[in-house]
C-alpha cells in the first residue's frame, strides 16, 4: 500500500475528446485535497467541479446572519449572489441570482455520511487496474486525502450495470430461502 501524501496534489488533465477533462489517477499518481477542516460558524466551505475543468476548487464565504427568514419568524442564515437582494444577505461564490436560506432550528434527518454505488461493472474496471492504481484509486474516494467517502450502496444481485441477470434464489417458490445463495460477482469482485 502506497503512503498518504499530506497536502494537496493537482489534478493533471486528461482529455478523451469529450470535452471535458478529467483528472489522472494511476499506478504512480492520483490527485488529492488538502484535509477537510470545518468552517468556523457562520461560515461555509464549498468545492465545485466543472465542465470546463474546475477539480474540487475550494472557496469560502459567510453567511449573513438573518432575524427571520422568509415565511418563519426563527432565525436563520443566508447567502445570496446576483442581482442586490432585496432581502439581507450577500456573500461570494455563489450562482448568480441563487439564494440560500438556513432555518438552524427546525432540524430534519440526520446526514450518516456520503458515498457512491459500487456496481458489478465499476468493481470488474478496478480489479482490471495494478494493485497500486488501486490503492491510489480507493484512496481518492475514501482517504482523508480523498474526498472521505465512508458509505458505499452495493445493488442486490445484478443491476443495469451486470453483464448478466442473476438474482440470489432463482428456485420458484423457495418462500424459505433454502436456496439463497450469492454468487460469483458479490464473492469475487463486491464482499
Amino acid at each position: 500500500t502506497l503512503p498518504c501524501l499530506p497536502g494537496a496534489r493537482p489534478c493533471i488533465p486528461k482529455d478523451f475528446g469529450h470535452g471535458s477533462p478529467v483528472c489522472v489517477c494511476n499506478a504512480t499518481y492520483c490527485d488529492t485535497l488538502d484535509p477537510l477542516v470545518l468552517p468556523a460558524p457562520g461560515s461555509y466551505v464549498k468545492y465545485e467541479s466543472s465542465k470546463a475543468g474546475k477539480r474540487l476548487e475550494r472557496s469560502e464565504g459567510r453567511f449573513q446572519s438573518s432575524l427571520r427568514t422568509p415565511g418563519s419568524a426563527a432565525g436563520g442564515w443566508r447567502c445570496h449572489r446576483g442581482d442586490p437582494p432585496r432581502h439581507h444577505g450577500l456573500s461570494r461564490g455563489l450562482p448568480a441570482g441563487l439564494l440560500l436560506t438556513l432555518n438552524i432550528s427546525v432540524l430534519y434527518q440526520h446526514v450518516k455520511g456520503f458515498g457512491g454505488s459500487l456496481s458489478d461493472a465499476a468493481a470488474m474496471n478496478i480489479l482490471k487496474l495494478s494493485q497500486p492504481a488501486q490503492d491510489n484509486l480507493l484512496r481518492s474516494y475514501f482517504s482523508e486525502s480523498g474526498i472521505e467517502y465512508n458509505l458505499i450502496r452495493v445493488p442486490m444481485a445484478c443491476s443495469d450495470f451486470s453483464v448478466r441477470p442473476y438474482s440470489y434464489d432463482d428456485v420458484p417458490d423457495d418462500y424459505e430461502l433454502k436456496h439463497f445463495r450469492l454468487v460469483d460477482e458479490d464473492v469475487k469482485m463486491k464482499v
